[in-house]
Parts: structure tokens; sequence; C-alpha cells
């Protein structure tokens, strides 16, 4: 896999082209976010560079009003140029003030705006990528993504950023007064910028590998914190409390020592920035002060040359502080980058076919499907489901009956041949013709918060109140519904309100009958049902399933008898196919399972 894709996650040692590309990943999602507000980008900048330059006139004011005010009034007694020069000067400062603030105002819109967009992003195309990102990008790296990286990022917006502008410009432009004041200090000041050079490049190779790491481990942090309380009750059953704090115990190690690591890189980039800066100072004062005695500088002069220097050098902490909060986001940066670079691997078609209205026919045209190049799940499948016959899969975990149906609703696209909905390609159907044709149920029946109506209005928001009663009512809900709390407006997160499972399961039954498809499936949807449900949705599903496709999976065999056709499949090929009468008087592989479960029941 690429250094883009969601293996290259969880490395940080990568070559130098790979963090070539990384890099280049980062620049093109910062232009995508710059690009819509470079005109309120462009405003900003000259509001922090006008308001920097008024910053820095202050020394070489106070200059003149030493070197020509201050003779003025002693030698005239003319108070008008020392006035005029301290009017500037309160008036810079005034109109400094000001456009600071404005800028501080503008830059945090702006920052405001950009993490608006960016979390937007993060989340709409977390939602359109394939269920195979999901099944390999865990959650836990995915809050990452919308939780730490993303305030990472916000950190360095809201401060970082005014300290990197600021402070070069300040820089810049106290470098250039110096130059103009005195040229021989400015080249005092030039000389000194090779060791700050130096150090700084130092200290730029290092910190990008080091906060990379440190990314690293926050995320794998997070993960394990995250499947941790997600499988709580996993956790609990298999007493792994110890085992699970012991690893939580050395992720925050393997945290800890990353950022003690980056720690002593700014024990020594600190420090060695204080020094370049003093000595550099003393120089200025040496060389300015020999000078003052030979009459070739002028006091103030000199005492402007060495505010310049000192101010000079001041920034450089707040820049230092600067990269800290830099590499943290750049790092942030690249894993958000890569994860909107990930491309679905069920696209959506260039030129979608419009299926005006589906009957439900669905054929598999010699398809041949694998998760890998190693296993091969459906080797060579041709089958065809005739528009309103509801068959059942039955076979051994593994034998493909999962697989057959995620290709059905196009979870998955086939790596050879096709599936077909009335004779066209799943692949070049609009997605919402799609989802409104084929649904799915699957075992693992989710509740969103909000009321149980809400919950199975999900299959068709518009529907009314009596359509969300009489879908409920179809699959046997109706009743326990009635009897929580608030009926169908309990909200099934509220203490009080929590339904059981094979609740759970009839609510997102109703919730899929209310969508009202042509195509429906249910992968060992009757699981967590027990027995006096499932036989109360079964009631449901044999008016329910009347004049529309159906693909049911289920170990039980008592949910297969409502079926027209049962498909024993096995190693991904269908090995028996028929109708329950048939093959249960057949000596086949479905015979003997049915004996089987007959006994199971005496």
């Amino acid at each position: 896999m690429s250094v883009t894709g969601v293996q290259g996650e969880e490395r940080d040692d990568f070559t130098r082209d790979e963090s070539r590309q990384i890099r280049d990943r980062s620049l093109r999602l910062l232009g995508s976010l710059l690009r819509p507000r470079r005109n309120r980008v462009i405003v900003t900048m000259i509001v922090i560079v006008v308001s920097t330059a008024l910053r820095v006139a202050g020394p070489a004011l106070i200059a003149f009003g030493i070197d020509r005010g201050l003779p003025a009034l002693l030698d005239r007694n003319d108070w008008m140029p020392l006035s005029l020069i301290v009017g500037a000067y309160v008036l810079s400062g005034a109109a400094g003030a000001a456009l600071i603030a404005a800028y501080t105002v503008m830059s945090a819109r702006l920052s405001q705006s950009i993490l608006l967009d960016l979390r937007k992003r993060v989340f709409l195309h977390t939602q359109r990528l394939s269920l195979e990102f999901h099944e390999s990008y865990t959650s836990g790296r995915i809050i990452a993504r919308q939780t730490s990286d993303l305030d990472s990022i916000r950190e360095l917006l809201d401060s970082g950023l005014n300290q990197l502008v600021s402070g070069l410009l300040y820089m810049v432009f106290t470098a250039g007064a110096l130059v103009l004041l005195d040229p021989t200090s400015g080249i005092v000041l030039a000389i000194s910028l090779i060791p700050l050079i130096a150090l700084t490049r130092w200290f730029q190779v290092r910190s990008q590998t080091l906060f990379r790491q440190t990314r690293v481990a926050s995320a794998r942090l997070i993960v394990h914190f995250v499947e941790t309380m997600t499988g709580i009750r996993a956790v609990k059953a298999f007493r792994k409390e110890g085992r699970n704090a012991e690893q939580f115990g050395e992720h925050v190690e393997d945290y800890r020592h990353a950022n003690a690591r980056v720690i002593q890189l700014f024990g020594i980039f600190d420090p060695g920035l204080v020094l370049i800066g003093n000595v550099t100072v003393a120089m200025v004062l040496l060389v300015g002060g020999f000078r003052v005695i030979d009459g070739g500088l002028a006091l103030g002069t000199l005492l402007a040359v060495v505010l310049y220097t000192r101010r000079f050098f001041d920034p450089a902490e707040e820049m230092a502080m600067f990269y800290n909060s830099y590499q943290s986001a750049a790092a942030a940066l690249e894993k958000i980058s890569g994860v909107l670079e990930e491309k679905p691997s069920v696209p959506d078609p260039t030129t979608p076919i419009d299926l005006w209205k589906a009957r439900g026919t669905v054929h598999f045209d010699r398809v041949r499907f694998q998760y890998t190049e190693d296993a091969v799940i459906l080797p060579d499948l041709d089958l065809e489901i005739p528009a309103g016959q509801t068959i059942a899969l039955v076979g051994t975990t593994g034998a493909g009956k999962s697989t057959l149906a995620k290709l059905i609703a196009r979870f998955y696209d086939p790596t050879e041949g096709a599936v077909t909905l009335d004779g066209v390609d799943l692949r070049k159907l609009h997605p919402k013709d799609l989802r409104r044709a084929i649904v799915m149920v699957t075992q693992e029946a989710y509740l969103f918060s909000g009321t149980v109506a809400d919950n199975i209005a999900l299959g068709k928001p518009e529907a009314s109140r009596d359509e969300i009663v009489r879908a409920a009512k179809a699959v046997g809900a109706h009743a326990f519904i009635e009897a929580l709390p608030d009926g169908y407006d309990t909200d099934v997160n509220k203490r009080g309100g929590r339904v059981s499972a094979g609740q759970r399961q009839l609510i997102s039954f109703a919730r899929a009958f209310l969508a009202d498809p042509v195509v429906l499936i249910l992968d060992e949807a009757t699981a967590s049902l027990d027995i006096p449900s499932e036989r109360l949705v079964q009631q449901g599903l044999q008016t329910l399933l009347a004049d529309r496709t159906a693909v049911i999976i289920a170990h039980r065999l008592s949910t297969v008898t409502i079926a027209d056709r049962v498909l024993v499949m096995e190693h991904g090929r269908v090995i028996e196919d028929g109708t329950p009468a048939e093959l249960i008087a057949g000596s086949g592989k479905f015979a003997q399972l049915h004996a089987a479960w007959r006994e199971s029941l005496v």
C-alpha cells in the first residue's frame, strides 16, 4: 500500500521520497483550504505588514529624537522637532495597537473558518469512503483525526500562526531598519545569522521526526482507549482489565518518551537562541561603542541599533514555540491529508444510469471476488434471483454468504464479472437509486441517538407517524414500543428507555420495511431474537416479503422455511439449489443440516 494509504498511518520511519510525498500531499490540502479565502488572507496580511512597520518605527524615532530633537532643544530652545517626534511615536504606537487588534480578530475568524471547513471535510469524506476503508481503519484512528489532530491545527492557527507571521515580519523589518540606520552593525547581525540558521536547521530536521513520533504515539493511545471502551463487555467477560492496563501503560510510556525527547530538543534549541542573541547584542554594543568614541556613530543611533538587535532576537523564542506548534500541526495535517486522499474502493459512476422503476431481478454474471490476493471468497459465481423471489443462503461460516449479500448491496465491487439489478450493472447505478432499491439489515442492529420513531423513520425520513406505526406493527414491534415509557417518543439512549438486543433488531426491521425496497437483504438478522420474537417477525416477513426480492442469511433453519428457494454454499460455490421441501427430501448437505436441527429441538 502507498504511503498515503491507511497502513502508513502507523509509521514514523518514512524515506526521503515518502516524506516528500507526504509534504506535497499536506501542501495540496493547505492550498485547497486557503484558496477560497485568498482575499481575506491578503487583507489580513496587509494589516499585519502595516502594523509591524509601525511597531518597528519606535527605535528609529527614539534615535532621531536623541540625535536631532534634543540638540535643537538644548542649543536653540526649539521644542518643535522633539514634539513632532514624540507625537509621531505616540501615533505610531496607537495605530500599531489598533491594527494589531484588527489583525487578531481577522486572523481568528480566518482560522475558525478553515477549521470548520476541515472538520466538515473529514466527516463527510469518511462517510463517503467505502466499507473496506472502515473495516481496516479503526474508529479510534478516525476519532484521533477529528480530535487530537484537529486540536493541534487549531492551536497553530489560533496562536502559533500569529507568532510566525508577526515574528518573521518583525525580524525582517527590524533587520532592514538596522541596516538603514547603520550598515556596519548590519554586518555584525548578518554574521550572527550563520549560527542562527545552522541551529534552526538542525532543530527542524530533528524535530520533524520527533513530532511525527508523538502524533503516532498519541493516535495509538486514543485507539487503545476507544477500542477498550467500545468493547467493555468483552473486557469484563474475559477479565481482560489487567492486560489492557499493561498495554495502555505501554502506550502511555511511549507517548511520554516521545514527548520527553521533544522537550530535550527544546532544552538545546532555546538556550542556543538566547546565547546567539546575547553574543550578537554584545558585539554590536562593543563595535558601536568604539565608533561613538571615535565620532563615527551618533549616540542615539547606537541606542537604536542595540534596541533593534535585541528586538531582532526577541521573536526567536516565540518562533521556537511556534515551531513546536507547527511541527505538531504539520504531523497532524499529514494524517488528515492521508485520510482525505483515500479514494472509495466502490466509486460512484461518472455517468449513472437512472433506474426509474426497479423490479428486483438480481444476477451474478461470472463473479469472482477476493479481499486479498490470497483470499478468494467467490471463485466463479453465476446466479439468477428472479424478481419477487425469496431465497435463503445456508452454509458454514466462511462459505461466502455474507460476501454475496455485501456484493448485492454494493458494499464491495466484484473483482471480476458483474452484479446486475434488472440487467443494469450496480456500478452504473446512481447511489440514491441503489440505496432506494436495495436495503440490508445486519445482525448488529444500530440505533442512533433520538426517539424510537426517529430511528424507524431513517428508512423514510418524510414518513408520517401513521406510516411509522404501520411498519412497526408489520414486524411485530408495536406492542413493546407502546410499552416503553414514552412510546414511540422514547429516547433510546435515556435511562429507562433502553431496549434489548432483540427489540433493537425489530426496530431495524421496521426501519427497513418502511424504506420499501425492491430487494431486501437479511444478514443473520434474526440471530438476536428470542424464539417468540422470531416467530412474530416471521409472521410479518411472510406478508412484507410478498412481491419483493429477498435474500435471507440465517443459521437458524426456522427462518429458511419462509423462503421460496434455498441455496447451500460451500467455499464460495452453490452446491445445492432448490425449494426447502425438495432439499429436505433429498440426501444432500441441507437435508443433513435440517435433520440435525430437528433433533436439537427434541
